[in-house]
């Protein structure tokens, strides 16, 4: 079978899948070891017929898929795949293009550039700031926070890509206590250590407290990287970027937000004052494969300082064909990658397909989604809300953790719905996401109605358990 044939038969497959997802359980069918022998084995011995590789696989990881395009998958703040942007996806894997240099792909080099403006655009970030297409939030951080480390450093005489990190200033970094594990992370692989970090207590709703923050910024005259957050991962809650702007103006610190989910907020009249002050900052995180909803991976790093930006990521050898007619932009002085897949083609289509204000429709329809789940979801005996439904977030529990986890785990296991588990000072909570494009009125009452028929079962369950074996009765 020819390439045509095989490429046909692997789009109705795709096909298949996604026209299967409102019917089919959003949870994987299959374990670890089903999965492990369907497709284990030693080593093939010599070559198979593509299509048959193709069907084969087809069929061995579908009981292992998840359903995440689907408008009831609410775990982890994953979106789905816009029609535009999976068509563009597709495209990108046939065209296989690597922007790592103009040279290599001078469109996939182009569209990153016209995608990126949008986007800064979109956000409402400054016109000067660069940006680099990353695979998410995580890389995302860990430029942005290269490109801080660069700058603070240089602020005191230190060139930290010429000398290291060794006998270096020592650097601080203020952050929340309620801040995403990928920020530590990020710091962890540019020599920035848990020693080096001054956490800052949060509101009891996510935020960070300013006041104690500006307190720990104002303690040290060390080079400071301050990191804010738009949108905790549980509560939805935002920082108060405009006060924290002010205190890293004040002292001279780096003021690194991560957005990535709740940045997206920018994009919407409605929603915009909850990212007041934004503009200030001085990097910017984000995910594109959340609110966008193109397929994975794609993130967004972006700078208002392009010189300290390009210092930390930039490369020269011999070999590389970099610059020519045009002064074209080198996606390779913004990323810390080489060779890498043409995430802007995807990010591209979706812009194009949605515009503006299909951008903020789909921010605010995801946001009233999570609101009537919180209204329905409150309605249900023993359930209790834990956050403002400020954005997309809904954290609730259901009395103890014992009823929680187990009313979580049914409805997990009915197939109806996918969300995730979490712990919230220190008790266990259901976290719900919504931030899919699919998502709609009827998804939250399906949803709503496996909660309910959840807690029905958990409590009959329990009440036969109390009663305990009834006696005979003795005539």
């Amino acid at each position: 079978m020819g390439t045509r044939e095989l490429l046909e038969r692997t789009a109705e497959t795709a096909i298949g899948w996604l026209e299967s997802l409102d019917g089919r359980p959003v949870g994987a069918s299959a374990g670890v070891e089903d999965l492990r022998a369907r497709l284990g084995g030693p080593v093939p011995a010599g070559p198979l017929d593509p299509l048959a590789v193709v069907d084969e696989l087809a069929r061995a990881v579908e009981p292992g898929l998840v359903a995440i395009p689907s408008g009831r998958y609410f775990g982890f703040v994953i979106g789905g795949g816009l029609p535009a942007a999976v068509a563009a996806d597709w495209l990108t894997s046939a065209w296989d293009q690597c922007p790592g240099l103009y040279a290599c792909g001078p469109a996939a080099a182009v569209v990153e550039e016209v995608a990126g403006a949008w986007l800064r655009d979109l956000l409402g970030l400054p016109e000067r700031a660069s940006f680099a297409f990353v695979p998410g939030c995580q890389t995302a951080h860990l430029t942005c926070l290269a490109a801080a480390r660069h700058h603070v450093l240089r602020a005191r005489g230190w060139d930290v890509e010429e000398r290291g990190l060794a006998g270096a200033p020592l650097i601080r970094v203020v952050l929340g206590a309620k801040r995403h594990v990928s920020v530590d992370r990020a710091l962890r692989f540019l020599g920035i250590g848990r020693a080096s970090l001054v956490v800052v207590p949060d509101d009891g709703a996510g935020a960070v407290r300013v006041d104690r923050l500006r307190e720990a910024v104002e303690k040290d005259s060390a080079p400071t990287i301050v990191c804010a957050q738009a949108g905790e991962i549980n509560t939805g809650g935002f920082d108060d970027l405009d006060d924290i702007a002010d205190v890293a103006e004040r002292t001279g610190a780096w003021l690194h937000v991560d957005g990535a989910f709740g940045l997206w907020a920018a994009a919407s009249p409605a929603l915009r004052h909850l990212v007041r002050g934004a503009g200030r900052a001085d990097s910017w995180a984000l995910d594109t494969h959340k609110w966008l909803n193109v397929p994975y991976d794609s993130g967004l790093a972006l700078c208002a300082h392009p010189d300290a930006h390009r210092a930390a990521m930039s490369v020269t050898a011999d070999y590389l064909v970099q610059g020519g007619p045009g002064d074209p932009r080198e996606p390779m002085d913004w990323t810390p990658a080489f060779s890498r897949r043409a995430r802007g083609f995807a990010v591209y289509a979706a812009l194009r397909s949605l515009g503006r204000d299909g951008v903020a429709e789909l921010v605010e329809r995801s946001c009233a989604h999570a609101r009537r789940f919180a209204d329905g979801v409150t309605e249900i005996p023993g359930c209790r809300v834990l956050n403002d439904v400020v954005l997309n977030q809904v954290l609730f529990r259901f009395g103890d953790d014992r009823t929680t986890d187990l009313v979580l785990r049914t409805v997990v296991e009915s197939g109806e719905a996918w969300i995730s588990g979490t712990t919230f000072d220190g008790r266990r909570a259901i976290r719900l996401s919504v931030c899919n494009w699919q998502t709609s009125e009827n998804d939250i009452a399906r949803t709503l109605r496996a909660f309910r028929e959840a807690v029905g079962g958990v409590r009959r369950r329990d009440g036969q358990k109390n009663a305990g074996p009834r006696r005979r009765r003795v005539s």
